[in-house]
């Protein structure tokens, strides 16, 4: 299992600093904290314009840095149905596209963009007892998660990013869910949320989980960097 670190901008600027060596607050420049998650040990990150949600592109640039930068491989977001966007992102060299989990209302999006990078699409989803919830966790659809996989399976698809809504740390049932698709499926499964301890992680490992998006818990100084690269990402 990989674990991956999540960088979120914001007029131009990360979200949350990194705890530096220390003990104290970190860097809020999305290049540098880059290299401070890769130099810590992890091989990928997530990255994430949080203002391309409303139509922004000021961040863009910043992440196409990061992104050619190379210090780690990068899987970037994708908030808005734009294949330019995806475009530029790919072109940049990012190793994986993440749409979010609006798009799962547009399956026919999913396809395009699947098809156009085979291997290189995630789908992000956020779900609540087994169903699909989107915008902000609101509307829950009337499908649940293995309906929209059946959906998609068999688009070359690079895994699934699934967020189980409100949870400081994974019940049974979800550690069953994400169990479940793993078996059921050939996607890579990943994770967010949920995770507090290093013996989350191990649970999700023993699951099949094949990666886990870390935010909070990193930046907060709740698991130690260091200590997560080592068992997951060598």
């Amino acid at each position: 299992m990989i674990t991956i670190p999540a960088i979120e901008i914001r007029h131009g600027a990360c979200q949350a600093n990194a705890p530096s060596a220390d003990g104290g607050l970190g860097t809020r420049s999305p290049m540098e904290l880059a290299r401070t998650w890769a130099s810590a040990g992890f091989r990928h990150l997530h990255v994430a314009d949080l203002d391309s949600a409303c139509g922004g592109r000021a961040n863009a640039a910043l992440v196409e840095d990061v992104i050619r930068d190379g210090a780690a491989a990068v899987q970037a977001v994708v908030a808005s149905q734009s294949m330019e966007a995806v475009d530029r992102l790919m072109d940049a060299g990012a190793e994986r596209i993440v749409l979010q989990a609006d798009a799962v209302d547009d399956s026919a999006w999913i396809e395009e963009v699947a098809n156009a990078y085979p291997g290189s699409v995630i789908v992000a989803t956020d779900v609540r007892e087994r169903r699909l919830v989107t915008r902000g966790w609101v509307r829950s659809i009337p499908v649940d998660l293995f309906g929209l996989i059946e959906e998609l399976d068999g688009l070359p698809l690079g895994g699934f990013l699934i967020s189980v809504a409100n949870v400081p740390s994974y019940a049974p049932s979800d550690l069953s869910l994400l169990e479940d698709v793993a078996e059921a499926f050939d996607y890579p499964v990943l994770a967010t949320g949920g995770v507090s301890t290093m013996n989350d992680l191990r649970a999700l490992e023993h699951r099949g989980v094949f990666g886990v998006v870390l935010g909070a818990v990193l930046y907060s100084g709740t698991l130690d960097a260091r200590a997560v690269a080592r068992e997951f990402d060598n």
